[in-house]
């Protein structure tokens, strides 16, 4: 895709989204599931998410899935309060209200922010596994979010009483009941009035901001960071975790800047992306143009996306991190000053994240687990101790406490910027140039993702494949080495495939939103070799599709 002529400048005013006539859209416009499809509740890798312009994300959709929530935790004796936060897109705090009017009409606590404001995702995540494990009974979340999507998007996810993303099996079923109850124009769906909200003493402010920095100590070295006056710049990119760094400096003596104070819905002062749109990625080098403008002002300078689950790093002698390099300096790391973590607990990473991730664990003798994308899939393993890391190459990941046990497990965009600071205040060395000293050793990688035009039946076909479906032998001058269908870490079906040579790979799979499917390609020799890559693979997965 051509990089739009505007990348990286900020939004003339008419490319802002026109907040009134998105509101209006929440409220006046009723999904039509049995005529269109894509109006239907639908959970992908992290949640439904949708616009109210498109009639994707409107209140109707968020009462049915309050509803449906409210119903499966009461199948489940989940009797605890739920941890319930809201990120900073317009869409969220409407479907706030929504959903608190829904979950207080069935009898359920809800925790909500002390004084109001935003709640991130992994600080949900982070209250929900501390209340487990102290109390006697038993409480999941919700977080309200699109997380990096466009300002005109909404989104929302369940995270179960494990803390993290709900299985397949939960979601599921919170969408079949969601999509009867909007079939059924919401009749089952229980709704209490605002005045009958307030006085239901069913809201139960929470101080989740000192609940979750003064922990932060039990995951991250803070003292190393503060002794080496390692000095941080921040752009919370008009996100939820804009209350949270203020509290970390004074608490922790740490020297953080936040470079960007505002909170705008509209996300005016994010750049715009690569494709003229604004996205509030901070992986992305186009929407993070304003920080890194001031990476020289700053040892290590982080920014964050809306509800803080994702992470960008800039280093100041080269600016912003490819997400999957961090990864794998963040593993190395962690593998050599975390201690108390067993020597034969697992490494995760998603089978479209660099192989220079399976080359690092290798090298240091630990075990990886590859999974399907989603964060879902690491839940358990980070839940249960047995996975000492979890990462995504979109830019997410999260690891367990100093002595072993469960952090989070849902993506933690602040720890993971924390961690940055502290690679840098106890090696001597940023994240970047140890990614260097990776590739003197392990070989340099170039890395790509596109997206490629696909039908739905196309999309179901590719969704669909096995293995056999791919007879050739050859892929790119290389011998094809495997062809997965199933992730070697879990034997989850990934919805696509994988194929690998002994110096590249490619993966396909369908998006869950878009009419498009997804190649991810890696070479570790050229990028001449990565360009022949991509064009096998397109011609491949042609020939599977039967284009």
């Amino acid at each position: 895709m051509a990089i739009h002529p505007q990348a990286g400048q900020l939004a003339s005013y008419d490319l802002l989204v026109n907040l009134p006539e998105l509101m209006s859209a929440y409220y006046l416009k009723k999904p039509r599931i049995t005529t269109h499809p894509d109006e239907r509740v639908s959970f992908g890798t992290s949640g439904h998410r949708g616009s109210a312009l498109l009639t994707s994300f409107n209140e109707n959709h968020i009462l049915a899935i309050a509803q449906a929530i409210a119903e499966y935790r009461q199948s489940q004796n989940v009797s605890g309060p739920l941890y319930l936060g809201k990120d900073t897109h317009a869409l969220s705090e409407a479907a706030f209200q929504t959903t608190v009017s829904v979950l207080t009409a069935n009898g359920v606590r809800v925790r909500t922010q002390l004084n109001g404001g935003y709640t991130p995702t992994p600080v949900i995540s982070h209250a929900v596994l501390t209340h487990n494990k102290i109390e006697t009974d038993t409480s999941d979340g919700i977080v309200i979010t699109p997380s990096h999507n466009p300002p005109e998007d909404g989104g929302i996810k369940y995270n179960s009483s494990k803390g993290g993303p709900a299985d397949k099996d939960i979601t599921d079923w919170v969408a079949k009941r969601a999509n009867a109850l909007l079939e059924k124009n919401l009749q089952g769906v229980k709704r209490f009035s605002l005045e009958e909200v307030e006085s239901s003493g069913l809201i139960e402010p929470f101080d989740y901001i000192n609940h979750y920095v003064n922990d932060l100590e039990n995951v991250i070295d803070m003292k190393a960071i503060a002794d080496a006056k390692i000095r941080i710049g921040v752009d919370p990119m008009g996100g939820s975790g804009i209350h949270y760094w203020e509290p970390i400096a004074k608490k922790y003596g740490v020297d953080i800047t936040v470079v960007n104070k505002e909170v705008d819905p509209t996300f005016r002062f994010v750049p715009l992306d690569k494709d003229g749109r604004i996205r509030m990625d901070c992986s992305s080098p186009y929407s993070m143009q304003g920080l890194l403008k001031l990476k020289d002002d700053f040892d290590i300078a982080v920014g964050n996306d809306p509800d803080y689950d994702r992470h960008g790093i800039v280093c100041a002698n080269f600016g912003l991190m490819n997400p999957n390099a961090y990864l794998a300096v963040a593993i190395e790391y962690l593998s050599q000053h975390r201690k108390q973590w067993p020597q034969e607990i697992q490494f995760g990473k998603t089978l479209v994240s660099s192989g220079m991730i399976d080359r690092v664990v290798a090298g240091l003798g630990r075990k990886l687990c590859e999974v399907p994308v989603g964060f879902k899939w690491y839940v358990e393993g980070l839940y249960e101790g047995t996975m000492a890391f979890g990462g995504e190459e979109s830019a997410g990941a999260s690891f367990l406490r100093k002595d072993a046990s469960v952090w989070t497990t849902d993506k933690d965009g602040f720890i993971m910027a924390l961690l940055a600071a502290e690679i840098l205040a106890v090696t001597g060395k940023d994240p970047q140039t140890l990614y260097e000293a990776q590739v003197a050793k392990y070989g340099k990688p170039f890395y790509k993702r596109i997206d490629v035009v696909a039908t739905t039946a196309q999309k179901a076909l590719l969704g669909a494949l096995d293995a056999k479906n791919v007879t050739q032998t050859q892929l790119a001058g290389e011998t094809i080495v495997s062809v997965l269908t199933h992730a070697p870490g879990n034997d989850a079906a990934i919805g696509g495939l994988k194929v690998s040579t002994e110096n590249g790979w490619f993966a396909a799979r369908p998006s869950g939103t878009e009419n498009v499917y997804k190649i991810y390609l890696e070479s570790f020799i050229s990028e001449d070799h990565l360009a022949e890559l991509e064009s096998e693979a397109k011609a491949l997965v042609d020939s599977v599709l039967g284009s």
